[in-house]
């Protein structure tokens, strides 16, 4: 977000202000960082943007996009956009049928906090996160605005703490298990460069990171993805803007993907690192501050355009960071462990079948990755398993996607097991990710194994599979306790015929 003195917000600017006082005042005890090391600018050289897999990201709408309006406004034109996530700014005013003074904040007294429940509800909207927000001196003052985070089932604060914050901070963002985002204002704000917060942070729990403002960073002639790159595994929020050029002079915020930011490579960088916070919609063009929406919908579309998995579902489910196996079951030996963090699976015994019991899927394309331990590691997809898995019964009503580097032919890794053989070897070396493409539309199957078509044939009963069914279950194989397989990324798009 940007200060701003003409919009008559008086409770935001005075929050403006004594955040600016609070990082103008006092030695930099995190020490001042002003530059991008040059490892991680080569980093990024050497990162190829275009070949990533662009994950989809839940969006939110940073309620200063909609300053001029008030918060009850904001709310209607945001869902009006198709966003059901707002990030809200101390001092807006709540509505234009209640007191001009009265203004969402954490200030709030109970009956207006009510009257915010209400409308949230009625449009089945959610505040995720509230700032930049000055937190007070003192941890009463800091705590309240924790308890009114807890509230509204707000889960990021995002602000501009000063050095001696961070204690009472890392002691709140435990107890209420609530983030903290520290924002980047450009200078004179002593945040304006990643390297400064990113030294803040060390030794801090994982739950106090930054908020990355990347229309900010190109104000101070800073790359957007070198700072995000900087500060992997410390992303909390991203508050996602482009412009028309770096600098302040006659740059001004446009629209995604027309302007100077690389948008699709900050979203590759994200997608990298697999970030699990919102993009956070921030437009900050003071000529279209009253209609922001014709720009905002050009750049959403732009983000729909540019994500690979837009239409797809994520069967490992995240919530606040953490993966679940929630919809999964495992029939049979052995079982999968699942790294909450990062989304891996890792077989464990066997011989058993990790199946999604969600739904049954008829045409469909599924996506995913998979790493073997060993070359002679064995595993595999199993497609349309007609019924619940009870017995090893289903291994002759549904085919197998193999994965064995260490087989031939009809048992080599990305043939139809026991059926078809791929028509090239496309695996990786051992230890390496593997991407299957996996389309399954009536009785064509096609299998593509890192970018190379290895299957196209017209499904038959063949082999052991003695009958096929129309529709059924996803599963993933776990084979034996000695070469575990890895998967991630699991995605499906269901296809429409």
């Amino acid at each position: 977000m940007n200060l701003r003195k003409n919009i008559g917000l008086v409770g935001w600017l005075l929050v403006g202000l004594l955040g600016l006082a609070s990082f103008l005042a006092g030695p930099l005890s995190g020490g001042q960082q002003k530059v991008i090391p040059e490892e991680i600018k080569q980093q990024v050289r050497n990162t190829d943007y275009s070949a990533v897999r662009i994950k989809k990201f839940p969006l939110a709408m940073q309620c200063w996009t909609y300053r001029g309006y008030t918060f009850f406004e904001a709310l209607e034109k945001t869902k009006a956009l198709g966003i059901d996530y707002v990030q809200a700014f101390p001092g807006q005013r709540l509505s234009k049928d209640l007191p001009p003074g009265l203004l969402f904040n954490h200030q709030l007294e109970p009956e207006h906090l009510k009257l915010v429940r209400e409308k949230l509800n009625s449009l089945k909207m959610q505040v995720v996160a509230y700032g930049v927000v000055d937190l007070g001196r003192t941890e009463a003052e800091m705590r309240r605005v924790f308890e009114f985070a807890r509230q509204l089932g707000i889960w990021i604060i995002v602000t501009e703490p000063r050095d001696e914050d961070y204690p009472v901070l890392d002691k709140l963002v435990k107890e209420y298990n609530i983030r903290i985002a520290v924002h980047n204002h450009p200078e004179p704000s002593k945040y304006a460069h990643p390297a400064t917060a990113l030294n803040y942070l060390q030794g801090m729990d994982e739950r106090v990171g930054v908020c990355a403002d990347t229309g900010h960073w190109m104000r101070g002639q800073l790359k957007p993805v070198e700072g995000l790159r900087l500060l992997q595994g410390r992303i909390v929020d991203v508050h996602l803007k482009d412009r028309t050029d770096f600098g302040t002079k006659n740059a001004v915020d446009t629209a995604f993907g027309s302007g100077r930011a690389d948008i699709r490579a900050i979203l590759a960088e994200l997608t990298l690192q697999d970030y699990d916070g919102y993009l956070t919609i921030e437009y900050e063009n003071e000529k279209e501050v009253m209609t922001p929406e014709p720009a905002i919908s050009k750049g959403l579309e732009f983000i729909r355009k540019v994500t690979y998995y837009q239409d797809y579902e994520q069967l490992l489910s995240r919530f606040r960071g953490l993966y679940e196996k929630h919809g999964w079951n495992h029939y049979g030996p052995g079982y999968f462990e699942l790294d909450p963090k990062t989304g891996i699976l890792k077989s464990q015994g066997g011989m058993g079948l990790l199946w999604y019991s969600r739904k049954k899927y008829r045409d469909f394309i599924l996506e995913l990755e998979f790493k073997c331990s060993q070359k002679n590691t064995n595993s595999g997809v199993f497609l349309r398993v007609p019924e619940v898995p009870t017995s090893d019964d289903y291994i002759y009503h549904s085919f197998e996607i193999q994965i064995y580097d260490a087989g031939e032919g009809i048992h080599s890794t990305g043939a139809v097991y026991d059926a078809q053989a791929p028509a090239v070897a496309a695996s990786r070396p051992t230890g390496e990710w593997n991407h299957f493409k996996i389309s399954f539309i009536k009785d064509r199957l096609t299998v593509e194994l890192n970018g190379k078509k290895v299957i196209d044939w017209k499904a038959e009963p063949r082999g052991k599979v003695r009958d096929l069914a129309s529709e059924g279950y996803l599963g993933l194989q776990n084979h034996d306790s000695l070469s575990p397989v890895y998967f991630r990324n699991i995605y499906v798009k269901e296809v429409n015929q």
